[in-house]
């Protein structure tokens, strides 16, 4: 059960939005050169199943709090890693990847989801994205494979001085910084212990998204988000024709939000109660990420979600660890030979750091920013006003670009812990 005053919060809410929550079916809005393309609903590109799979490692301690990844810059990365790797090395990268089949295959799609989200920049949304391999004191790595890993993974190389752990962690934020566009990325709680023979994987990456359809700078006001904490935030509003799913056993309702060209679209899976994510989380399937993707139609919607920055800072050497990247890590066994052209020994995987942001703006991609709601009637209520999960996908290639959560929206505190 609810606290009444839950209870009271909600009900306030959608009397202040004079809608009802009936659905009506709709056609999909004519004319719109900005709907998201539908490219069919198989998430097989290799971005899919590592975002999921290292998303509920992170989720599955309970202290994670706004978790944001890249899986499809991630992704590649460790594929160029992978290239670089050999023996049970690179075995247990494939495995995570499930590239073993089809490497280069594999390695063509993911070099095409990074060239497609680099496309995207300036028309679906504003991009700031880098990755790079940091190097402390390692053996001279093969000018040739290094600059082959930058053309096709756009995987760049920074050699770490020999200094302290200190100055280590300083040269990476102000790398991070520099990838996010000059955004200052949350501090580590632990930095990583660069040793001689160490190498450091490092992605940085923001995305503020362009609607196809902009919300009315006029029509946000300040209301309460009952994450796992309970605060004011701003709320957007707007009526429209969107792709949307309810799903009633498991309780969500999922919504397809284009971005402007069509290049890229967000989905965001609300559950129907303020609750914390963990019972969704474990039904969070990619077989039912398929199915919700596959049942989404055009219905009329009356949608208000919260003008938020989402962002985490994480290092993910546990979780890759837990999921089988295991040699990596290890100084005696790990094998980057290709990188060094050397036997095996030293050269090794001292930490993977991962910088990532998503604003949730009110802007369109349009000149014309003030565009107005739709006339839709008895619209279906989408109103986000508690945690959801957020995933951005590539509609080109059907790469997955961001997933995360939002679970605590920056702002005056309202109310005590769920």
């Amino acid at each position: 059960m609810l606290p009444t005053a839950v209870l009271s919060l909600s009900l306030l809410n959608l009397l202040a939005l004079g809608v009802g929550s009936s659905t009506s079916k709709a056609p999909p809005a004519s004319g719109n050169p900005q709907q998201p393309q539908q490219a069919g609903f198989s998430l097989g590109h290799p971005s899919w199943s590592l975002g999921l799979q290292l998303y509920k490692a992170l989720r599955s301690e309970g202290s994670q709090t706004n978790t944001l990844i890249s899986p499809v810059l991630l992704a590649s990365s460790l594929g160029a890693l992978s290239r670089a790797a050999k023996g049970t090395t690179a075995g247990q990268l494939q495995d995570l990847l499930q590239t073993a089949k089809d490497e280069k295959k594999a390695e063509e799609a993911l070099s095409n989801a990074l060239k497609s989200m680099h496309e995207g920049n300036g028309t679906s949304y504003a991009l700031h994205a880098s990755s790079a391999l940091f190097s402390k004191q390692v053996p001279a790595l093969e000018k040739a494979f290094l600059e082959e890993l930058q053309a096709q993974f756009r995987l760049g190389h920074v050699p770490l001085s020999a200094e302290d752990k200190q100055g280590d962690m300083e040269k990476l934020r102000s790398w991070a910084k520099g990838g996010m566009g000059g955004l200052e990325g949350s501090p580590l709680t632990e930095g990583p212990d660069a040793k001689d023979g160490a190498m450091i994987l490092a992605n940085a990456l923001h995305l503020k998204g362009f609607w196809d359809r902009s919300f009315d700078q006029e029509n946000q006001d300040l209301r309460s988000f009952l994450g796992t904490k309970y605060t004011k935030v701003y709320m957007m509003h707007r009526s429209g024709v969107y792709r949307h799913y309810e799903d009633m056993e498991n309780m969500v309702q999922v919504l397809e939000l284009g971005l402007w060209g069509g290049k890229a679209s967000m989905v965001l899976l609300l559950p129907f109660h303020v609750e914390s994510l963990a019972r969704l989380e474990r039904v969070l399937t990619l077989e039912q990420l398929e199915k919700w993707l596959g049942k989404l139609s055009s219905i009329s919607m009356a949608l208000s979600l919260p003008r938020v920055n989402v962002s985490s800072t994480l290092s993910l050497q546990k979780q890759l660890a837990a999921l089988g990247v295991v040699d990596a890590w290890d100084q005696k066994v790990a094998d980057f030979s290709g990188l060094s052209g050397q036997a095996k020994g030293n050269l090794h995987l001292g930490d993977v750091l991962h910088w990532a942001s998503l604003e949730l703006t009110s802007e369109s991609g349009s000149k014309d920013s003030m565009d107005k709601d739709e006339h839709v009637e008895k619209p279906k209520l989408f109103y986000a006003d508690h945690s959801f999960i957020i995933l951005v996908k590539d509609n080109s290639t059907g790469a997955l670009l961001l997933l995360g959560a939002l679970d605590l929206a920056g702002g005056v505190a309202l109310h005590d812990e769920l």
